[in-house]
């Protein structure tokens, strides 16, 4: 069920509104990306000299350049990290403007969603990012030392952590904030479930950059299933 939910929002990418807040989230999460990484390279030619003498080798002249491409390979390799925060930073941006669009094409009968206004969601959205970087520097420790684990532990954990979020924030527009944890609560399970699933797709580059927008679609389906269940 939790696949059909995610299919259901895959298809409908070719909507208009759909498309303009996937480009719209494409185009906020390239602009972070890059100005992290414009950031570090900054801050690696800041730090090693242009050029530097060696003994017996002479002058070295290709240092600053050679760590400035492999600051791209790094970078893209931190992005697998970045876009879990990325992720939950940006779901109060485009969050009622996906949900309604589904809402209007899968669920036509509904009653005007209470909704979450602007503010509200970023509200929202900054104490959740807030939640999300402290567990996973808390976790840092856990990568670490069970470093074969660490991919699985990063997957659960943070599966759980945004599935937390989506599904609250979705279940908010139509139940208000108090309910939408009740909410979750009574769900779990699927929640976790379907947030895990999610935070795999985040770990692959370039993949990563479309899921936020998914996400916030997916756990809309996932929501007014669970809600048509109670």
């Amino acid at each position: 069920m939790i696949l059909s939910d995610f299919f259901k929002a895959l298809r409908q990418i070719g909507d208009p509104r759909f498309r303009r807040v996937l480009w719209l989230g494409l185009a906020l999460t390239v602009i972070l990306l890059f100005a992290a990484y414009a950031l570090f390279a900054g801050f690696v030619q800041w730090v090693v000299p242009d050029n530097f003498t060696l003994p017996v080798i002479g002058e070295i002249t290709w240092v600053d350049d050679f760590l400035s491409y492999a600051s791209i390979l790094l970078m893209m390799g931190l992005s697998v990290f970045l876009m879990v925060p990325v992720a939950s930073a940006f779901t109060g941006v485009f969050l009622e403007d996906v949900a309604q669009a589904v809402e209007d094409r899968h669920y036509p009968g509904l009653p005007p969603a209470k909704g979450l206004s602007l503010l509200d969601g970023l509200v929202d959205s900054l104490t959740f990012l807030g939640v999300i970087i402290l567990a996973n520097a808390v976790a840092l420790t856990l990568y670490i030392v069970f470093v074969p684990l660490a991919p699985f532990i990063f997957w659960a954990l943070n599966g759980f952590l945004l599935g937390r979020e989506y599904f609250q924030l979705v279940a908010a527009r139509r139940l208000g904030r108090a309910r939408a944890k009740q909410a979750f609560r009574r769900n779990i399970p699927q929640v976790w479930a379907a947030g895990s699933l999610m935070a795999v797709p985040l770990t692959i580059p370039l993949i990563n950059l479309v899921i936020p927008i998914l996400g916030v679609a997916t756990f809309t389906h996932l929501f007014h299933r669970l809600d048509a269940e109670t």
